[in-house]
């Protein structure tokens, strides 16, 4: 008769009960995260100006007054502009991150449970997929079926899940061999219920390390789709877009394009000081457990 409470000792899912301290750059890091969602949760309701409206007859007209910024290229409020459109380029690329995690990470884990040519076939489409460089594919998506959020959205989280995927099947790969799972087998669970209750807890912190590392990719891609006019369409606008629209300012000394560039960098920067803290702590932790 076999034993189905021996190997719980062998789990690593106690993990998620350790205790994730961060450095003083982490701390730096999670200032600036929590600055910019409050400002793109807050902002459009307390921001002086709405999101098209004119303050200057002069384009590009420097700071002063009520514009805090100065103004764009068509003379609308800059500091307003990028308060506003902070909620679309962080809510979309937390929409799209969020896809690529959940996709990626379930069919990476069920490819590894299953195995043999199941895992096969679902690798080879996926690789087919990988082997295409992201802004070109996206590039082709768009010029496809034109650019809309929704399409924004999935194109980058399918995108985005192949990688998901590979590092899924990879952790799901070293798990599936573990006595615990091979216990839950032998008494006969459901797929489902092996990935959800074994294998998902235990990979659990490499899938968050990596879900803070796709959202900064996610960021940078569809910032540079705005760029590139193929992302956020008029009358809507995120820092990507923003930046393309005052481009031609940097010539006169206007630092209108620089502003939201500003934005995307620290926001970036910012999430990567809390993912390194958080992948240090979770080595400590693993660390600790080993010795």
């Amino acid at each position: 008769m076999i034993d189905a409470e021996a190997p719980k000792v062998a789990r690593g899912d106690a993990l998620s009960k350790a205790r994730f301290t961060l450095t003083s750059a982490g701390r730096f890091g999670a200032a600036i995260i929590l600055f910019w969602l409050i400002v793109a949760i807050v902002g459009p309701f307390v921001a002086p100006f709405t999101l098209g409206e004119f303050v200057s007859e002069e384009g590009f007209a420097p700071p002063g007054g009520a514009s805090l910024l100065g103004a764009d290229y068509l003379g609308r409020d800059m500091f307003s502009r990028i308060v506003h459109s902070a909620w679309l380029t962080l809510g979309m690329a937390g929409a799209a991150t969020l896809i690529a995690t959940s996709v990626g990470s379930a069919l990476g884990i069920f490819a590894a449970i299953k195995g043999g040519w199941t895992d096969m076939i679902i690798s080879r489409i996926v690789d087919t997929f990988h082997s295409f460089p992201t802004l070109m594919l996206g590039l082709v998506v768009i010029a496809a079926l034109g650019p809309s959020s929704a399409l924004l959205i999935l194109m980058t989280g399918l995108i985005y899940a192949t990688s998901v995927y590979r590092i899924a099947r990879a952790l799901g790969m070293d798990i599936v061999v573990m006595d615990y799972v091979q216990v839950a087998r032998a008494r006969g669970e459901h797929t489902s219920w092996i990935l959800f209750h074994e294998i998902l807890p235990n990979a659990a912190t490499p899938l968050v390390v990596d879900f803070g590392i796709r959202l900064s990719f996610s960021i940078l891609f569809l910032s540079s789709l705005s760029f590139l006019g193929l992302g956020v369409q008029p009358p809507y606008a995120d820092w990507g877009s923003l930046v393309r629209e005052n481009m031609l300012g940097l010539i006169s000394g206007s630092l209108a394009a620089i502003y939201p560039a500003l934005a995307i960098a620290s926001f970036t920067i910012g999430l990567n000081l809390i993912v390194d803290d958080f992948a240090a702590s979770s080595g400590r932790a693993i660390s600790g457990k080993i010795a």
